[in-house]
This record gives structure tokens, sequence and C-alpha cells, in this order.
């Protein structure tokens, strides 16, 4: 049974045009990965699916009466409710219903009138089918799932970071049970154990769901079907994510064979149609002529240019280029227990724990963003950092990338800056537009650039993969490991760190 209908879907954003009549599908029981490089046009296919934008032409149909759940991390909540309180709200219906039930139960006590007994009863009976009274088991469990536990379930939602936040939604969406879930990046605020919980969870989902990620084996676990867009098509592909990269591969491969093989035969056409158009063989030339004019030529391969990551690198500053001394970060309440640690000359350390925990807070005090509650953190007096900030914040967002990279780097000309822009998977169109409208990954890119762009020896990079496409993600772990400085990355990605991390160091409870 088809729950979505998309057909003739053109769209363009800005000046660039994300898809050119494109139709796709969504069938009962389908678990859909959305993939793509950054910039492809995921994000704006899921706002579409939920209503907020609207395609320059062509039609979305949705099955009638279908619930949708969408993760909107930037929902208006109450700042006032609890985080339990707001979870609770996925069973707001059971919840009036038992309201309902116990007025007609006190009626009937004050009244003495029984013929309201089969309401009650009816009642009693939707609840029972409701699992109400499973509810508070229910949010539980998906609290210890998702890490909520760890946050205080109690904590009001205005004392939450994004991530957080963001977190405390998907719980409620994965309590409400809609009929499809449409999520865009639902790993970037969850660390390993929860998006192992969060996979598992989804597979035993018994909708259909749409969900944007770049984090292969994720995928792998949790889709039967995988959409990849590209060059402004959508193409549907059956089976699990590693099928889907061995079939684009195998129709790559013969797509290419196939242009190779018609291209020399209309080399070798042309060569007779020159040789014999004033001969003798002339009428032959000219049927053979024909046959060019009628052939429908293949387009040639459209080739794709991965980013080329590589940090300007200082030399190393000796045994030990970082230490911390009983070192307590927060916003003047602490955050974590004191911290005591080194880190030598060359050392790759990877810092995990849950989200929320205070890993960024730890790295925002180390590039003095903010002050010690207490304790001490030094660099060696040679230590020159780099850093790359989670949060994708800018000063002036109106800004292009050419006149970010500009203002950072006056020493260099127009042309350098589109280059390296370039190295990083920018080109000439993104790098004229307003980073605002770029996608997440796109800025990404932007700030990535900046930080090739520091000569440094110890890279501090605050979950940099987030939004990140694969080939970006590759580009990216081949240049730290290709980089002989000191490394300090806060991840939650233990297939982008484990064979090139020295340490892994988990801090938090």
């Amino acid at each position: 049974m088809s729950l979505l209908e998309m057909s003739g879907i053109t769209h363009h954003y800005a000046d660039k045009e994300l898809y050119r009549e494109v139709s796709l599908e969504l069938h009962a029981g389908e678990h859909m990965g959305l993939v793509g490089q950054n910039g492809a046009g995921k994000s704006t296919l899921i706002r579409m699916l939920t209503g907020e934008l609207i395609p320059d032409q062509g039609l979305i149909k949705w099955q009638p009466r279908l619930r949708l759940g969408h993760l909107d991390q930037y929902a208006r909540i109450p700042g006032n409710i609890t985080i339990r309180s707001y979870m609770q709200t996925a069973f707001e219906e059971l919840y009036a219903l038992e309201r309902k039930m116990t007025e007609i139960y006190r009626e009937v006590a004050n009244t003495g009138d029984e013929s309201k007994l089969k309401q009650a009863a009816s009642c009693q009976e939707k609840l029972e089918a409701g699992d109400f009274y499973g509810i508070d088991s229910r949010i539980e469990q998906t609290a210890m799932g998702l890490g909520i536990h760890a946050m205080g379930i109690e904590r009001t939602m205005s004392e939450l970071s994004g991530g957080q936040r963001a977190r405390v939604i998907l719980a409620k969406l994965l309590l409400s049970e809609p009929d499809v879930l449409l999520l865009d990046e639902p790993t970037n605020f969850l660390d390993r154990e929860h998006v192992e919980w969060l996979a598992d969870a989804l597979v035993a989902f018994r909708g259909a769901y749409v969900i944007v990620s770049h984090d292969a084996s994720f995928l792998q676990k949790v889709t039967n079907c995988i959409c990849d867009i590209e060059f402004g098509s959508i193409r549907k592909y059956p089976g699990s994510y590693n099928e889907f990269v061995r079939q684009k591969e195998h129709l790559r491969r013969d797509y290419e064979r196939r242009y190779e093989a018609q291209q020399k035969k209309i080399e070798s056409t042309e060569s007779y149609i020159r040789k014999n158009i004033a001969g003798v063989n002339s009428k032959i030339a000219q049927g053979r002529r024909k046959q060019l004019e009628r052939m429908d030529r293949l387009g040639p391969p459209l080739q794709t240019h991965p980013p080329a990551f590589r940090f300007q690198e200082l030399a190393a500053p000796g045994l030990v280029a970082l230490e911390t001394r009983r070192l307590v970060v927060g916003y003047g309440q602490p955050l974590l227990p004191p911290l005591s640690f080194k880190v030598p000359g060359g050392q790759k350390l990877v810092i995990t724990g849950f989200n929320g925990i205070g890993k960024s807070t730890l790295l925002n005090t180390l590039v003095r963003r903010l002050a010690p509650v207490s304790g001490d953190a030094r660099f060696a007096d040679r230590v020159h950092t780099g850093y790359f900030e989670q949060e994708l914040a800018w000063e002036n967002p109106v800004l292009t990338p050419i006149q970010y990279i500009s203002n950072y780097r006056p020493d260099l000309d127009g042309k350098d800056i589109r280059k390296h822009l370039a190295r990083c998977g920018i080109n000439q169109t993104l790098a004229s537009r307003a980073i605002e409208t770029l996608s997440g990954g796109e800025q990404s890119k932007v700030k990535l650039c900046r930080l090739l762009l520091t000569p440094c020896n110890f890279l501090i990079l605050d979950e940099p993969t987030n939004h990140l496409d694969q080939e970006a993600k590759e580009a990216l772990r081949q240049a730290l490991i290709e980089f002989r400085g000191s490394v300090l990355l806060v991840s939650h990605e233990q297939s982008f760190y484990q064979d090139w991390a020295d340490r892994v160091m988990r801090i938090g409870k």
C-alpha cells in the first residue's frame, strides 16, 4: 500500500536546481534511508513531506488520516514543563479518556445512576487496549535508552541544551507511535550506546519512516530501502545500505562501459563517413550519418570531486602538549568531577561521554572561551591550537564563504580562496552564496576550510562529522591520520576514529 506519492517534483533553492521532475513512493512497512552529498536536498525533501515547504512544481500526496511524526528540534515547548511531563504528552488522548472515566464513576457515586457504567466500562477497555497502565514503564524505558535519565527526568525543558532538548523531543516522538516517522539526522545529538538503542527501537517500529543520515553503519541496521539524491534526480534502491552501495557502483560501472562502447562506435562511424562520403561508398556513408543523427547518445558519466583536506602542520611542541590539574568546568556550577590528564605531543585522544555531560564545555574551557570553575589547564609554550566547534553559529551569516575566508586570511587573493574552498567541496556557486543559505554539511566544510588555513600542531575538534557526507568524513579521517600533531576529538562515531585514535577517555557518569 502506498502511503506517499510524489510525482513530477521540481524545485530550486536559490540558483540551484535540487530536483527535476522526480517521483517517489513510500509504502507501508518501508524503512527508508535518504542519502546524498551535502547540499543535495535531503533536508529540503523532509520539509516538503511535512508541508513546511511547497515544491515549485509537482504533487505530494499522503494517504488520508495518516499520523505523521516529525523530529522538529525547534518545536515550541513551554519552558516550565518537566521532561517527564513533556514525554507524557505523547499519551494525551489516553489521559483524557482516563479523566472522563473517573468523572463518570464520580457522577455515578454521587447520583446512584448506574446507567453510565457501560460507558465507563467502554473507557476502561480502550485504556487497556492502549496500554495506559504501562505508560510509566514505557517512558522509563525510553528515557533510559536515550540517556534522558542521566540528564535528570524531573528537570524543566528550559534548563536543557540544544542537543538534550532534541533528545527529549525524539523520545516523545517514539512514544507517540505515529504511522510515519520523518527523522533528519537523529543521531547527531546521541552517544554511541544511545544510537544503538535507537537503532533497535526503529527496527521494531511497526510504521514506516524516512531517515536522513550520513552514518552508514546506522543506516545499515535500520533501513530496508535507500533513496539516493544525486544530480537533480532521486533513485530508490531496495535492500540494505550495503546493498545500495554495491548496486550503485554496479550501475555506475555499467553506464561507464556502455558510454565508452558508444563513444568507440561513434568514433569509428565518423571515421568511416569521413573516408567514404565522397567515394563509391557514399550512400553507405550517408546512411551511417543518418544512423548517428538518430542515435540516443549517452551523456558523459557525471563526476564528483570529493574534498581533499590537509592541515597546515607546525612542528610538534615536545613531550607534553597539554596538562590539566584538577580542572573543573561548568557555568558557575561544576558539570564534571575534577579532571587531571595529559596529552603528549603527537597523541590523538578521543573524549566520549553522555551527550550534555560537559564535553563541549571542557573544550571551550581549554581554548579559553570559558573560565574554569577551578583547577588549571596548560598548553606547552610551543603549542598552537586549531579549534572546530560543534555549533554552526556565525557572527555574520550573510557573508559568502569567500568573504568569510578573506576576512580571516586577508593575505590570500580571491583565486587562492576559491581554490581552498573547492578543495573542501565548496564550488564556485556555493562560494558566492550567503553562508546562511548553505546546508549544514556545506557550512561545516566552510568551517573546515578556515581550520585548514590555520597553522597548528594541536587540533581540538568537537563533533566535526555531524553534518558531513560520507566522502567528506573519509577525507577528514585521512587528514587526521596524516596529521602528526596532537588531536583532542569529541565524537560519538566510533567508526570514524577507531582505527587511528591512540587513546579513548570517557568522562562523566
